[in-house]
């Protein structure tokens, strides 16, 4: 039944060719997280519930990010299966302005104003006091997170993974070995605790940006825009793009928002239970590394079928890899779980983390597949092919309608563990990917967007 899976070896090639750099660099990501907590969690439940709730802020903010460059990587993506470089750059115009334009308002939250927003999450009055002190910091970096964003995204669009991958890596590798020495103090360095984490991670943050900016205009890359580039928009052109971008930054606002809801219950179930989840949710970054790869890669491969008029064969680039994603992610969902006891014995916290952590964990290995699955099927299959308010309201609608509303009733009424809350607000992903599934098989999602603009009405001459 799966034969059809091995009988198309372009793709294969094209796959990884694109998601194995993607895939390192979540890679590293996800691993130095983990690291950068079990460092924190050398200081104690108050240090790691400082950090992860402060770090709600650059989590919202990232995602808001996200979606304003997955957004306009439909695009680039469809105008690179043109070659249509002057668009992707008028493209990129447009997509730096709004994400800079939103790092500017976390800027003032995270240094003016982390105090209350960390009050948000917590009455833990010694975790807002650290958090603070922690966000005031990293605050200062998410403009430049903004820009590397924006070029990141159109150089993978275009298929030019390996420089944002190395990159990042290295930015990463840097942050965590300085992170390291002022958090401890070694080497002659001050013992900073938390406010070292943050140093170390906002000095690396503009040194990736800087480094970044160099190799893309050294290089003459499709992402190399000059200020000649960005004149004369068409207001058809503007129209189009802000239809399909809108949604989806939108998609991922309202999201992040969601998910905010469930770190303030967890928060205020127990300064443990928050504890719990924060370690969880840099485990489950760590496994997701494969699956945002495939995805990624996905919606380029979609997105340059589209853009080419292929679209049987982006259904077909669709449909394989949610195939393999589900298989791949309850391979390793029963791999983390076989694990649980190995994982949690790096992190020195109480006896009641230790078990929180184990039994969230758990249920996140169980889920895995399914969440995998739906970030494959709206990322990377209904945004690139432009139907992106499709994916804006199963999102939206599972969120707030499913999942926030179980959490509250859970967490904050019936006051159940941390575990079963975290089990029940899972209900959402279950409707999620039902649906999503069926939107998929339907080829209604499949949009050339380059195609019904054409290319001389993109620009004013």
């Amino acid at each position: 039944m799966l034969g059809y899976l091995f009988t198309d070896k372009t793709y294969y090639r094209t796959l990884l060719r694109l998601a194995v750099p993607i895939i390192l660099q979540y890679l590293i990501s996800s691993s130095m997280n983990i690291i950068d907590v079990a460092m924190i969690g050398q200081l104690g439940e108050t240090a790691v519930a400082a950090v992860g709730l402060s770090n709600q802020a650059f989590f919202i903010m990232t995602l808001v990010m996200f979606g304003i460059s997955s957004g306009t990587a439909i695009f680039s993506a469809q105008f690179w299966g043109q070659r249509d470089v002057a668009s992707i750059r008028r493209v990129l115009g447009i997509c730096l302005a709004m994400a800079s334009g939103a790092a500017v308002i976390f800027t003032i939250i995270g240094v003016f104003a982390p105090g209350s927003f960390l009050g948000i999450f917590t009455k833990d009055q010694a975790v807002a006091t650290l958090g603070s002190r922690y966000l005031r910091i990293v605050g200062l970096s998410y403009i430049v997170t903004s820009i590397t964003y924006s070029y990141s995204a159109v150089l993978r669009s275009t298929e030019e993974v390996r420089l944002p991958m190395a990159i990042s890596g290295c930015a990463i590798l840097f942050k965590t070995v300085l992170s390291y020495l002022l958090i401890f103090g070694h080497l002659g360095f001050p013992k900073l605790g938390v406010e070292g984490a943050a140093i170390g991670t906002m000095i690396a943050r503009y040194l990736e940006c800087i480094t970044l900016l160099i190799f893309v205009y050294h290089r003459k890359t499709p992402a190399a825009i000059k200020p000649s580039d960005l004149h004369g928009y068409d207001s058809a052109f503007l129209k189009q793009f802000f239809r399909t971008v809108l949604p989806v930054a939108f998609n991922e606002l309202a999201w992040s928002l969601g998910v905010t809801v469930y770190t303030v219950v967890y928060a205020r179930i127990s300064t443990e239970a928050i504890a719990a989840v924060n370690i969880v949710f840099s485990i489950e970054n760590l496994a997701f590394v494969l699956f945002l790869g495939i995805s990624d890669a996905t919606g380029i491969m979609i997105g340059n079928q589209i853009g080419s008029g292929r679209e049987d064969q982006a259904f077909d680039y669709g449909r394989r890899s949610l195939t393999i994603g589900i298989i791949g992610a309850l391979m390793v969902g029963a791999l983390v779980y076989l694990n649980i006891n190995n994982i949690i014995q790096i992190y020195k916290i109480s006896a009641v983390s230790l078990a929180y952590t184990a039994r969230v964990l758990a249920v996140s290995a169980a889920v895995l597949w399914l969440r995998v699955s739906n970030m494959l099927i709206i990322v990377g299959i209904l945004r690139p092919g432009g139907d992106t308010r499709f994916g804006l309201g199963l999102d939206l609608i599972s969120l707030w309608f499913i999942g926030v509303p179980l959490a509250l009733i859970t967490g904050l009424w019936l006051q159940l563990p941390v575990y079963w809350v975290y089990l029940i607000v899972n209900t959402e992903e279950l409707i999620k990917f039902g649906i999503g599934l069926k939107r998929v098989g339907s080829r209604r999602w499949i949009n050339n967007l380059v195609r019904s603009m054409p290319i001389e009405r993109l620009i004013n001459p």
